[in-house]
């Protein structure tokens, strides 16, 4: 049976992950999407040796499931780190760096490997001829690129972005297997505690929706401003 009077007390604990999840989500959404904006400049400049690097980066990333780079983070990311701090002799433990930070890391790099393609697609859509015209008035590099293309390619990547931003709200949830607690992770701890698991995971359920309902309302906003500037 679906117990109401214990969705006050379970929503308190659930409510106290989403700090952490959102700082973490928005962590990995800004750095997944320079780093894909970097691949996808590669490309669409399609710079030699390292256009075939970004590629290669983009089959692994896209190929491998989410929660084997997590966990293969987890376990290869703290000596990886030290090798290096050993060589030069600092005094450095890479083992006890929080795992947070490897999940932001893991799920930085899977993430990364789709924005390059969002961006990619939207530096595609951008005609070129506007760039010839842009010169032809006088225009430098950086006003091209401020007044003439990030508009248009914020424009045409805002609903992929939005997507994205949403995928990587999710893929937080893997967390858990490497002691991470987000809203999901937190749901299963409360529910196993009062054995209310129904009740535990409509309240993560409802953060979910609400979180999704103000990211797509921010990027609906972002959209029509770049409309009207475009």
């Amino acid at each position: 049976m679906f117990e109401t009077d214990i969705l006050l007390q379970d929503s308190r604990e659930i409510l106290g992950a989403v700090p952490v999840t959102l700082a973490m989500a928005l962590t990995i959404f800004v750095l997944s999407t320079m780093v894909g904006s970097l691949f996808a400049l590669v490309e669409y400049r399609r710079i030699p040796a390292l256009r075939e690097l970004v590629m290669a980066y983009k089959v692994v990333f896209k190929g491998v499931p989410m929660v084997i780079v997590i966990f293969l983070a987890y376990f290869g990311l703290p000596p990886a780190l030290q090798f290096p701090f050993a060589l030069v002799g600092i005094d450095f433990n890479a083992h006890q760096t929080p795992n947070w930070v490897i999940l932001v890391i893991a799920v930085t790099g899977c993430v990364a490997a789709f924005q390059a393609e969002i961006i990619k697609g939207a530096l595609n859509a951008f005609d070129t001829g506007q760039a010839d015209a842009a010169y032809s008035l006088g225009y430098t590099r950086g006003q091209l690129f401020r007044r003439v293309l990030f508009p248009q390619v914020a424009l045409t990547a805002i609903p992929d972005l939005t997507t994205s931003m949403m995928v990587i709200m999710k893929a937080l949830s893997l967390g858990f297997a490497i002691e991470v607690v987000d809203i999901f992770a937190q749901s299963q701890l409360t529910a196993a505690l009062n054995f209310y698991y129904l009740e535990a995971f409509v309240i993560a359920v409802v953060i979910y929706m609400v979180i999704a309902y103000i990211v797509t309302q921010i990027a609906d906003r972002m959209e029509q401003a770049l409309r009207v500037r475009t």
